[in-house]
């Protein structure tokens, strides 16, 4: 029986630094093919800003083509500009993946920590070890956001093979009919 293979867009959006990681899955084999961080300049207006994070996306895209964009969800936090800024730089992202068709779920980050590690509660640095492990590699970025972004693509991945799973997409029709409330 041949096994098909899945290719897994990871994205830990923000507009600073927006982590990536693109996986391949063959059955349960699991090969990473780029890991990263791009580096946004702090100073940089918003706008700027967005249009580099759609590029870099578009660029995984058409290196990888993917067939799913997994994404952390934003958490609720304190700074109510920060949680704006990275709902822009979310939805420059999913914006990105549905230019191409490509569909998308997002994970909240204790759903990412669980699925990796087994503990909703696991640090960055668990997460990131973990990873190394179940990658069989050698050296990790030192920047968390591309390991968080890989564990958001490898949760994707693991939540497929179970009943439970993220919110998912297979597009703006689906979003729209799901989310009605956000259509005002």
């Amino acid at each position: 029986m041949v096994q098909r293979e899945k290719i897994i867009l990871g994205v830990d959006p923000g507009t600073n630094f927006l982590g990536f990681g693109v996986v391949k899955m063959v059955g349960q084999k699991i090969e990473l093919l780029e890991l990263g961080v791009l580096n946004i300049n702090s100073k940089d207006d918003i706008g700027i800003k967005l249009k580099a994070i759609y590029f870099e996306v578009i660029r995984l895209i058409n290196s990888h083509h993917p067939d799913h964009l997994a994404i952390e969800a934003q958490f609720f936090g304190k700074n109510v500009q920060s949680m704006l800024k990275l709902g822009k730089a979310q939805g420059v992202t999913i914006a990105a993946a549905l230019s191409r068709d490509i569909p998308f779920t997002e994970y909240a980050p204790k759903k990412i920590k669980q699925a990796v590690t087994g503990n909703g509660n696991a640090s960055k640095e668990q997460v990131a070890g973990m990873l190394k492990n179940i990658l069989s590699l050698g050296i990790l970025p030192q920047q968390l956001d591309a390991t968080d972004a890989l564990a958001t693509a490898i949760c994707h991945h693991y939540q497929e093979n179970t009943l439970s799973g993220g919110t998912k997409y297979s597009g703006w029709d689906s979003f729209l009919k799901n989310n009605p409330q956000k259509i005002k």
